[in-house]
């Protein structure tokens, strides 16, 4: 509904800003990562995410669409709240939870106050391959490689009659050694592996 909100920053707090745009001030909800980028800024652009529940409407704003994109993809996950997304994007910068996501690094996720481990696997299950399709789309050319390269050499293991489990594993294993692995590399070694 609101897209981006833009305009001088009357307040600002450590999670949230008063944004006055046209002389309308917006009280804007705001993770710390976002609230480090504007900090220093006077005025400026707000990507938005308007929530609207029954008792409530809140904005949430980022200072990047990568941001926004992150906080989309956690609140589609079942038992995980706007306020949730907030606190974890505020705990690890955009580039920490995709990494965390894509190499299936549960214990990250769970070092955020109030991700318990049941929470944080089904974090990395329902978005793992939602992740690589934001990064490749947004400004993390680093993290599509290894994502499109994973699924790539994934779907190459199945393909060759490893079952999904074992294939996973192996390429975790890969990943965590060397994250800018080709798709033939992974698949190489993920063989020599199993």
């Amino acid at each position: 509904m609101i897209y981006y909100v833009k305009g001088n920053f009357v307040e600002k707090t450590a999670t949230n800003v008063i944004v006055d745009c046209a002389g309308v001030g917006y009280d804007v909800q705001i993770s710390l990562n976002t609230y480090a980028d504007i900090e220093p800024l006077a005025e400026g652009l707000l990507f938005t995410y308007h929530l609207v529940r029954e008792d409530a409407e809140m904005l949430f704003g980022f200072s990047t669409k990568r941001e926004k994109a992150l906080f989309e993809l956690l609140i589609s996950v079942s038992g995980v709240g706007a306020n949730t997304a907030r606190v974890i994007l505020s705990s690890l910068a955009p580039a920490e939870v995709e990494q965390a996501i894509m190499s299936e690094d549960a214990a990250t996720l769970q070092g955020v106050k109030g991700i318990g481990a049941k929470t944080a696997q089904r974090i990395v299950i329902d978005l793992r391959d939602k992740v690589a399709k934001v990064a490749a789309a947004g400004d993390s050319p680093m993290l599509a490689r290894a994502g499109g390269a994973r699924a790539e050499a994934h779907a190459a293991l199945t393909t060759l009659g490893i079952s999904a489990k074992q294939a996973e594993g192996a390429l975790n294993k890969l990943l965590k050694q060397d994250p800018a692995m080709s798709t033939e590399e992974l698949v190489r070694k993920a063989l020599q592996l199993l």
